[in-house]
């Protein structure tokens, strides 16, 4: 089933009514965003509006599926029709099944960062392990939610790098908060030096000296 040809035979039906997507939008309880993906063919109506397509444009359900107007050779075309309903209920179907893995990987990544970050001490470098685990699971379900109503790469590209940008700051962010406010040492921290009572940790904005660790008189500055 070719989405471009339906989307463009879409917008020549709405074109031939003379009328605009946000009345199209508005007759079918629908947004204009979702009216503008049928007809540039990111997107396809569900299965319970094609009846009402049909109707509002008075063609028949083949022919959305076709995208063109019936032709002479009718044996065919419903041949090839049903072999595009067909695979129209699959894609219908796989589009479902994924948001439902990306919703249950969005909230199972977040589970596991606020897991990680509650349950091991900053000393700890499981924490930072298992909280980067919980951000590339919540990536991923982002990234499935954003295939799951476009088909275009660049969305999905920049929903993976736009998330990654988020995740860093919030990691980045909290470490900062653990070390200013609750003199804390960073839990992100990508190498550590250890000297006579004292233990150094680099991230990359700042270097936290911990002096004393593991004493009553242990402290934690930030030096740059």
């Amino acid at each position: 089933m070719d989405q471009k040809k339906v989307g463009l035979f879409l917008k020549t039906l709405r074109k031939e009514k003379n009328i605009t997507q946000e009345v199209l939008a508005e007759a079918l309880n629908v947004s204009g965003r979702t009216v503008s993906r049928w007809e540039t063919g990111s997107n396809m109506p569900d299965i319970s509006l094609l009846a009402e397509l049909s109707e509002f444009y008075q063609v028949s359900i083949p022919e959305i599926i076709n995208g063109e107007r019936k032709s002479e050779n009718m044996n065919e075309e419903t041949k090839a029709t049903a072999l595009k309903m067909a695979e129209y209920s699959k894609n219908e179907q796989k589009t479902q099944k994924r948001k439902i893995i990306s919703a249950c990987l969005m909230l199972f990544g977040v589970f596991i960062i606020i897991s990680a970050l509650a349950i091991f001490p900053n000393e700890s470098s499981w924490g930072s392990i298992y909280a980067t685990v919980g951000g590339a699971v919540l990536t991923a379900g982002v990234y499935l939610a954003v295939k799951s109503v476009t088909v275009k790469m660049t969305p999905q590209i920049l929903s993976i790098v736009g998330c990654a940008v988020v995740l860093f700051g919030i990691f980045t962010v909290s470490d900062y908060i653990a070390v200013t406010e609750f003199r804390q040492v960073p839990r992100f921290s990508y190498e550590k030096s250890y000297g006579e009572n004292e233990v150094e940790h680099k991230t990359l904005f700042y270097t936290v000296i911990q002096k004393n660790p593991g004493t009553a008189h242990e402290s934690v500055e930030i030096v740059k």
